[in-house]
């Protein structure tokens, strides 16, 4: 296993640690960003190699980026890994985007990369922050038994019950859900995508088939309109899955940079998009 932060040189740190992959298949290799937007140095070897290799050459690799990425309030150049990047330059099966959110799925993505038998690159943005989330938190049980999921269905609620479906990822999860707690809402499901490419279609028509009485789908990220998951997902779930044609897109405002830079204005945004979640 290689780990290297990158601060300094992007570029040739990822170049190196692709050959690598590619030279050696049974060493789980991985390049891991300070913050997610240090990835930006490296985007001619993203380009290049990890999202077309294989279809220009032949040449397979199972390199892991790991890509802090999220809004904690940072300023713009401290929260996005870019996902929406990465999410333009996926098809026919050429990389794995992945948001865990929790360790136990965290752990069962890095050993369902590594024994599953697909060799191909894998994305995974996770925040800082949940390494201090409570609520972030597995059983010793959840690490030795299970596999890792690629969507996790909300089992808070009677699915019966469930007019309303947001669909997330990420520590966003934990935010939704402690909204809807503290404000005692009970027709709402919370369902995670936890794998964002390839779309793990069978497995999220399964948990949504599981609410016959939701008219409602919300997908609710962080990010910016034009930035995240949206603009990949909004055309790609209603095609996959026609009961999601009229999917509604919950985030802030489209803007230039990934984000606010006042840490206030950061807190006013974010409080103002998981009240809209659940909005009549």
């Amino acid at each position: 296993m290689l780990i290297y932060d990158s601060a300094l040189s992007e570029y040739a740190a990822l170049g190196f640690e692709y050959g690598y992959s590619v030279a050696n298949r049974d060493a789980l290799v991985l390049w891991e960003a300070q913050f997610g937007d240090f990835v930006n140095g490296a985007q001619s070897v993203i380009d290049e190699y990890l999202s077309s290799g294989e279809a220009k050459w032949g040449q397979q690799s199972g390199v892991v980026l790991l890509l802090p990425h999220a809004h904690e309030g940072q300023g713009p150049d401290h929260t996005s890994g870019r996902i929406e990047r990465f999410l333009g330059l996926c098809a026919e099966g050429s990389m794995t985007i992945a948001v865990p959110s929790t360790p136990a799925n965290y752990f069962h993505l890095l050993r369902r990369h590594v024994l599953d038998g697909v060799h191909r690159p894998m994305v995974v943005f996770t925040p800082k922050s949940m390494l201090r989330n409570k609520a972030a938190v597995s059983s010793v049980a959840d690490f030795t038994s299970g596999k890792f999921e690629s969507v996790i269905a909300d089992a808070s609620i009677a699915p019966l019950h469930v007019k309303r479906v947001l669909l997330t990822s990420g520590k966003l999860f934990y935010e939704l859900d402690a909204y809807r707690t503290a404000h005692e809402i009970t027709d709402t499901a919370i369902v995670r995508l936890e794998q964002i490419y390839p779309v793990p279609r069978r497995k999220l028509l399964h948990v949504l088939e599981s609410y016959p009485n939701v008219l409602d789908f919300r997908w609710v990220q962080e990010e910016p309109a034009n930035q995240g998951a949206w603009p990949f997902l909004a055309l790609a779930l209603p095609e996959m899955l026609p009961r999601l044609t009229g999917l509604q897109r919950v985030s802030r405002r489209a803007m230039a940079a990934p984000s606010a830079g006042s840490a206030r204005v950061h807190e006013v945004e974010q409080a103002a998009v998981i009240a809209a979640a659940f909005a009549r």
